[in-house]
């Protein structure tokens, strides 16, 4: 070492950081690449991004290489240190040579390359890729030899080897669809995917149409009657009953074949309705709607009756109930929206009606009203107060002060709501 020149140790020593900088920043940035993303750039066609996920696939192989040269070069820097110190500063040179060596090493070979790998982990990991993927081959039987000493070793003290794979939860993917909905204008597309994670704790009960609230025809009223609720039908499948919806459904009617059939067979009477009758779906209470969904497409049907578990009838389900709990309201539909149901007052309160859903509540106004023994606004405060208010009542829950406007058929209609700072 005597023999070669300072300005040679010099050029040596900067090679060495820029080397230790490179295997720095190529950790990280590998490391800190997004899979899901890399898995697309790949099947896209990008060379640096398929390498990349090539070099991924065996982290082991990857780290071990990139740790034994880096350590290699910052053990060669160190000891060109030394020596370039000793000949300018004699023994108080290792000293001087450690200090400077280390904040140098920091700054230019750790923290620099390291933070701009993570900043740009794609632009210099798909770069860098390039260069590792041929080094990493020539080098291979050193690598391969660490790894065996290394999972040996992890053996010995009762470690497995096998990389463990990383399953996404369904509250991470919420989150990430989350961050990508906040970083797009469009607000549609991030609600259908959040709409699609709450279906697994979403069941019919809370969606269906009440039981109260059912249309249909009694097969026991006149025929001028039975027509003119044909004719006024506000839905294409209305449920066709006898005496009682409770006690004897005879089907769901399509009001399309109906008419269909009494024009072909000219033939208007009830046992025809009867006839075009399609056998009754039922779904039991409580099935989650991604199940329902799965249900009503293996039985091709579009419309259920939820029932208890002693048969009684609790609401009705439809295809497109479900539909609009991924999509949204449709602009056809003849319910009630949650704007129709909620007035904005100019105080700040709001008149809110009792039929109105209590998670389209929690949407709208980010509430978090407990949706698990009520369904309706209605429900809720009957739930809480344990008696039917009178109107004027005044109460405080979760926050909220609520005054009962209307109460009608031992129901809530209308309540006037103030959030309570």
């Amino acid at each position: 070492m005597d023999s070669i020149p300072l300005s040679t140790l010099f050029i040596i020593l900067i090679a060495c950081l820029v080397i230790s900088a490179y295997f720095s920043g190529s950790e990280t940035g590998l490391l800190s690449l997004n899979k899901y993303r890399l898995r697309f750039l790949s099947g896209q066609g990008n060379r640096g991004a398929q390498k990349a996920e090539k070099l991924l696939e065996k982290p082991d192989t990857l780290l071990s290489f990139i740790l034994i040269f880096n350590n290699l070069v910052n053990i060669m820097a160190s000891s060109l240190a030394t020596i370039i110190g000793m000949r300018l500063y004699g023994d108080a040179g290792v000293a001087i040579a450690t200090g400077a060596l280390t904040f140098v090493m920091l700054l230019f070979s750790e923290i620099f390359p390291k933070t701009v790998a993570a900043m740009h982990p794609e632009k210099v990991s798909f770069i860098s890729s390039h260069v590792l993927t041929v080094v990493i081959k020539i080098f291979y039987p050193i690598v391969l030899a660490m790894n065996i000493l290394t999972k040996s070793l992890m053996r010995m003290v009762g470690l497995k080897p096998e990389m463990q794979q990383q399953v996404i939860s369904s509250e991470e993917l919420r989150s990430i669809v989350t961050e990508a909905g906040a970083a797009t204008p469009d607000e549609q597309h991030p609600q259908m995917l959040l709409s699609i994670l709450d279906m697994e704790n979403v069941t019919v009960d809370d969606i269906m149409v009440p039981r109260n609230e059912i249309g249909g025809i009694d097969i026991d009223d006149d025929w001028k009657a039975i027509m003119r609720q044909l004719n006024h039908a506000a839905h294409n499948r209305i449920v066709l009953y006898k005496g009682s919806m409770d006690e004897n459904v005879l089907g769901i009617l399509r009001v399309r074949e109906a008419f269909r059939l009494l024009l072909e067979k000219n033939e208007f009477t009830k046992e025809t309705l009867i006839r075009a009758a399609d056998e009754v779906y039922f779904v039991p209470e409580g099935t989650a709607l991604k199940t329902q969904l799965a249900n009503f497409r293996a039985n091709k049907e579009r419309l259920g009756l939820v029932v208890d578990e002693y048969g009684d009838i609790k609401g009705l389900i439809t295809l497109e109930d479900i539909l609009e709990e991924i999509v949204g309201d449709f602009t056809t539909s003849n319910a009630p929206t949650i704007e129709e149901e909620v007035t904005q007052q100019s105080d700040g309160s709001m008149i809110i009606e009792g039929s109105t859903n209590l998670r389209d509540l929690n949407k709208m106004f980010g509430w978090n009203l407990d949706t698990e023994d009520a369904r309706t606004f209605n429900g809720y405060i009957l739930e809480h107060l344990e008696d039917i208010p009178n109107e004027g009542t005044v109460c405080e829950i979760d926050g909220l002060q609520i005054t009962i406007l209307e109460v009608a058929d031992n129901m809530i209609k209308q309540a006037k709501v103030v959030k309570i700072a």
